[in-house]
């Protein structure tokens, strides 16, 4: 406006003189001229003139990308996306595919995304006028950053984002929630490996990550996804802070990221989408909020984030992306979102989110993604869903969710997905309308309670490709329901009672992909997949099949085929036009539990195959010397040594051959197999030790050998190993020490337990950066506390139970080290003085046991912190405390061991109604604990052990994790019993050898779920009356009820008394005065077992007056011995006299 007015000022001066002032006319046309002239160029420049006429590419641009095109070339075997289309060297470079040109002429824009391209690209750096480069999704060489991009100071978008992409399939997907846990960063690079036709990742070493963008301030893009900068992966944040203060996108997935963000990404004004993905951040920092407080997008997906997160980014008006999936540790809950909220895909799948789902969520009108599976979710699904009129996703399975599910959630008009499967969904689905018009393309309501009829205006859903209603009560499901959809690609009705009409032949059946039809009390192969001539994947495991598989079944598509837990068998020889029963397609095989006793000949011309599975069968001999696929032979009969043959299958990827009865050694000739990935022969009965040429295998990756008869030392070539990820060698004979994993740099499972080496931990064992479970329990190793593994920023399972290791365990540097330490297993050494969990990362400790050594003084307070603690088994040391209320803090607590220890105190005071609300196991017997035991101690602090539901006891669940699972010593019936696997329905409370007294409260009855009670030795009284009626008791009523002298109302007297009806509804308990008799000779009482002092010298006093009892007997009975022998010695002598000579015969 300034300039305007200044060129309306001298315009008016210029031809109008003060004396002459001008007309209006005139003045009007003046200032239309002067606003011609001073807008022209503006108006030129979005003419379509100059659109039409642009500059011309200029020679010193054209160069440049002319010798780019002739350095690349196309990579047909990657297929991520169209190939590149070559440029015309006859034609102005400006008009070229992906180039973008200024005013004039020069080359400020280059687009080669996704174009399947390698070779080298340094011409670029000649175009010195770059604004924005773009070269992701290629493969190109790692060489790439060698020199240039200092030349490049105009680019404000930098691309060169890796070829990977998380396209994944649900079966991806489930992989991936798994293996984010232990390390997202390397799933990316797995991805390489098993696809060895692209070049590894980009890597920035030199120049580092640092060197590459201090030359490029002005960029406020910028997309490194996938490259590896892990050797500045603690460095970046600060780096990028300082630096590019002008950033409004960073974009860093999967880039080997380390630590937590540091708090001076606050400095970044600018940004606005924050992509982090797949990198190992733990958590963040205390201004995180102020960070985010600006931000459009922001993904944490799969950073290993732990503790709570605060939730109030998602109530910031500008966020509109938010995707913190794959954070199984990360706690939350939804916040109540108000009407001006922006959010338009929020996604938390396979957190720890919990709570109910807020009927505010209907106030998020923009959103179109909400995905917020395997969560902790529970309560109703929102009716207010069903505002949400763009929603294109929304996925709740994996939760609690309860209640049923509105018929309005099928009619949300943009809705394209939709899954609720995994939830305690019941009821019936109503029917809803306007079916015809659903976009609706995928439904997963599987594994809930539903009942009824399935709803007819499901099977009306003209673009339905995916359905998945498997784990229901469906009533009246029949196959031909599913006819009329047509678009119909995927089908899975596992585990319901399948009506399949016996003629099912001539079902017009949509031609379907995937087939799932598991656990469907199927009795024969369903005729109609004759018809099915586009079938990839045939699921029908678990039926009742019997007979032998037709050969109509195989179809020359399928790719994938499970007919495990079936008897069936396969034609012992195949027709003459089938002797090439050969499928080229199909690549995985299960006949798992199948009854075979041979190896089917039909495999011997499946050269494509890639897994065959045949666990659990009853074959026996040896394995046929044909075939080159990945197979699993667990679980069977096979026996003999392993073949030498076995090694001439040289493109065998894995072999599974544990659980056999192979012996033997070893055969040395498996160091030749190039290709194999896996091998494990464990649970056989091998014998003799490891080949020490293994390192030969170059793409080992796992090898696992346990419970074998295997012994001499680890070879030193498995310390060579860089492939290697799982090594499992436990429960052999080997000896010796450890070998140096100085190149197993991959390694994640390091399992040596149950054997008999000695020696220290190899420090080497530092450099395995990837080492998740480290096991070396049951040896006789000699070292210290290992806090040299304290950079070992994903080990979650540390165990070195029973061995010797010794000294303090104590943390001097003040810091938290182990940050991603889940279990925590040192019982049964010999560390001493006090125990400091000062140097854990708390809120991820699950499992700490330290029972068994000498650690003495108070429980360590820091405890408290571990919010995610399950197990704590500190038994059989010196700690001298007060029983730990306050661990009631914990809400997953489920067993305390504290036994033989010198704790004290009472446990009646109770200050809270918080209790334990999950503790299964209290363990806290031999100790010096007193007082009674009070009724709020068991209504409070025993919630769980007063009841478990149906289902609890229907499902065999362990505590702890796939990756580990606790173990527990608990004394029963006198004896310590160590169980292997804690089973989550195992209750109970042992409260023996201490001083309580006063009275059994009656309230103890509650606690109906008690398998083991133990209130031996303490100084319980006033028991006048001992009522077990209404249970299941069985066997004999024991004698031994008579010892309790102290009750009014059963002892033996009383006991015969009473009639057969005082035991009424145990109906299994025999004795004298019951209708259910026993033998006399049976009456017998077994003396009562001694478990303590007290016990001990009631025996002794019991012992010395029988002693006392039997002297005097013995002396009566000489005396009167003597005397009747005397008397009768001398009528005898008398008698043998009178005989004489006489013949002694008859004298007898």
């Amino acid at each position: 406006m300034e300039t305007t007015h200044l060129c309306i000022n001298k315009l008016y001066a210029k031809h109008n003189p003060p004396s002459h002032p001008p007309n209006m006319n005139t003045l009007h046309s003046l200032i239309s001229l002067f606003l011609f002239s001073c807008f022209l160029p503006l108006l030129l420049s979005f003419s379509p003139l100059q659109t039409h006429l642009p500059m011309q590419c200029l020679d010193d641009q054209r160069s440049p990308l002319l010798q780019l095109q002739h350095h690349l070339y196309y990579a047909p075997n990657f297929t991520f996306s169209s190939k590149f289309k070559l440029w015309d060297p006859n034609t102005d470079c400006c008009s070229w595919e992906g180039v973008t040109c200024d005013a004039y002429g020069h080359v400020i824009g280059l687009d080669l995304s996704y174009k399947n391209l390698s070779g080298s690209f340094h011409s670029i750096f000649n175009l010195h006028r770059l604004q924005r480069l773009n070269l992701a999704g290629n493969n190109f060489n790692t060489t790439l950053f060698s020199y240039g991009f200092d030349k490049l100071q105009n680019l404000t978008h930098l691309n060169l984002s890796s070829s990977f992409s998380l396209d994944l399939s649900n079966q991806d997907y489930c992989y991936l929630r798994y293996y984010t846990i232990i390390d997202p960063y390397n799933y990316v690079y797995n991805y390489y490996e098993l696809h060895p036709e692209l070049e590894q990742p980009l890597k920035l070493e030199k120049p580092n990550f640092k060197t590459l963008i201090k030359n490029l301030r002005f960029l406020t893009e910028l997309y490194l996804d996938s490259v590896d900068i892990s050797t500045q992966s603690t460095k970046w944040c600060e780096t990028t802070s300082l630096v590019l203060s002008n950033l409004r996108v960073l974009s860093l997935s999967y880039c080997g990221l380390k630590g937590p963000l540091c708090s001076s990404l606050s400095r970044l004004s600018f940004l606005s989408k924050l992509i982090l993905d797949g990198n190992t951040i733990s958590y963040l920092p205390p201004n995180f909020l102020e960070i985010s407080s600006h931000l459009v997008s922001l993904s944490l997906m799969g950073c290993n984030l732990s503790g709570h997160f605060s939730t109030e980014i998602l109530l910031s008006p500008k966020i509109q992306s938010f995707d913190i999936s794959l954070n199984e540790f990360l706690n939350g809950q939804l916040p109540e979102f108000s009407s001006n909220n922006s959010l338009q895909s929020l996604l938390l799948s396979s957190s720890n989110f919990s709570g109910k789902l807020p009927q505010s969520i209907g106030n998020l009108k923009f959103l179109t993604y909400l995905e917020l599976s395997y969560c902790n979710f529970f309560g109703p699904i929102p009716s207010s869903i069903a505002n949400l009129s763009s929603l294109v996703n929304l996925d709740l399975a994996g939760n609690k969710l309860s209640g049923s599910i509105h018929s309005s959630l099928f009619t949300l008009p943009s809705l394209k997905s939709l899954s609720l499967s995994e939830n305690q969904l019941v009821g019936k689905i109503d029917e809803f309308p306007n079916a015809s018009s659903s976009l609706i393309q995928e439904l997963y309501i599987g594994n809930n309670y539903l009942t009824g009829p399935i709803a007819k205006s499901i099977l009306q859903l003209p673009r339905l490709e995916g359905l998945y209603i498997r784990g229901n009560s469906f009533s009246s499901t029949k196959l031909d329901m599913f006819v009329q959809l047509n678009n119909l690609r995927t089908l899975s009705l596992n585990n319901i009672s399948l009506l399949i009409e016996s003629d099912n032949r001539s079902l017009t059946f949509p031609q379907l992909e995937r087939l799932s039809l598991r656990s469907c009390n199927l009795t024969e192969f369903p005729e109609f997949i004759k018809t099915q001539d586009k079938l990839v994947e045939l699921y029908l495991s678990s039926n009742h099949i019997h007979g032998v598989v037709p050969n109509w079944l195989w179809k020359s598509s399928l790719s994938r085929v499970n007919l495990s837990f079936n008897v069936i068998d396969f034609p012992k020889q195949l027709p003459l036009s089938d002797l090439n029963f050969s499928f080229p397609m199909l690549k995985r095989l299960y006949l798992g539990s199948c009854n075979i006793s041979s190896f089917p000949e039909f495999l011997n011309s499946q050269e494509n195959l890639e897994y065959l599975e045949l666990s659990n069968n009853k074959i026996s001999g040896a394995i046929p010397n044909w075939g080159s696929f990945t197979f699993d032979a667990s679980y069977n009969n096979l026996s003999g040594p392993i073949p030498n043959w076995l090694c001439n299958m040289s493109q065998l990827s894995v072999c599974y051959a544990f659980y056999n009865n192979f012996n033997g050694p070893i055969p040395n000739c498996l160091c030749n197999m190039s290709q194999l990935r896996g091998f494990d022969a464990s649970y056989n009965n091998l014998s003799g030790s490891i080949p020490n040429c293994l390192d030969n295998m170059s793409q080992l990756d796992s090898f696992d050998v346990s419970y074998n008869n295997l012994n001499g030392p680890i070879p030193n070539c498995l310390g060579n190993m860089s492939a290697l990820s799982w090594l499992g060698l436990q429960g052999n004979n080997f000896s010796g020490m450890l070998p140096k994993f100085s190149k197993a740099t991959q390694l994640e499972f390091l399992k040596v337990s149950e054997n008999r080496l000695e020696g220290k931990l190899p420090r080497s064992l530092a450099k395995c950066t990837q080492l998740t479970v480290l096991d070396v329990g049951s040896n006789m190793i000699n070292d210290t506390f290992p806090f040299w593994l304290e950079k070992l920023t994903y080990l979650m399972v540390l165990i070195l139970r029973e061995n010797r290791f010794y000294g303090q365990i104590k943390h001097f540097k003040h810091k938290s080290v182990f940050p991603t330490l889940d279990v925590l297993d040192i019982a049964s050494n010999q560390f001493s003085s006090e125990l400091s969990i000062d140097f854990l990362q708390a809120t991820r400790l699950r499992s700490l046991k330290i029972g068994g050594n000498k650690l003495e003084g108070k429980l360590s307070r820091s405890l408290v912190n571990c919010t995610a603690l399950e197990v704590l088994d500190i038994g059989n040391n010196m700690v001298h405390d007060t029983f730990p209320f306050w661990l009631e803090k914990l809400p997953p607590f489920k067993v305390l061991v504290s036994r033989a220890n010198r704790f004290y105190g009472t446990i009646s005071k109770i200050d809270t109604e918080r209790g334990f609300p999950k503790l299964r196991i209290l363990d806290i017997g031999s100790n010096h604990f007193s007082g009674d035991v009070s009724i709020e101690f068991l209504q409070s602090f025993l919630k769980a052990m007063m009841h478990l539901t149906n289902d609890d006891k229907a499902k065999l669940v362990y505590i702890g994790e796939d990756y580990y699972q606790d173990s527990v010593t608990i004394v029963n019936k006198g004896i310590e019993m160590f169980y292997q696997k804690v089973l989550r329905i195992l209750t109970c409370l042992d409260l023996s050898n201490n001083s309580f007294h006063g009275r059994i409260p009656e309230e103890i009855q509650m606690l109906r779920s008690l398998r083991v009670m133990n209130l031996s030795n303490n100084g319980f009284s006033d028991l006048e009356s001992l009522d077990l009626s209404r249970n299941k008791l069985s066997g004999k009523i024991p004698l031994q009820l008579i010892s309790l002298t102290f009750l009014a109302a059963l002892n033996f007297n009383q006991f015969i008394t009473f009639t057969n009806d005082s035991y009424r509804g145990n109906p299994k308990l025999c004795g004298l005065s019951l209708s259910r008799k026993y033998n006399e000779v049976d009456l017998r009482m077994p003396p009562p077992p001694g478990e303590d002092e007290d016990s001990w010298l009631y025996a002794m006093s019991t012992w010395k007056i029988a002693l006392i009892g039997y002297a005097n007997g013995l002396v009566v009975g000489l005396f009167i011995g003597y005397t009747v022998l005397n008397e009768l010695g001398n009528k005898w002598v008398k008698k043998f006299r009178k005989c004489g000579k006489r013949n002694r015969r008859r004298c007898r």
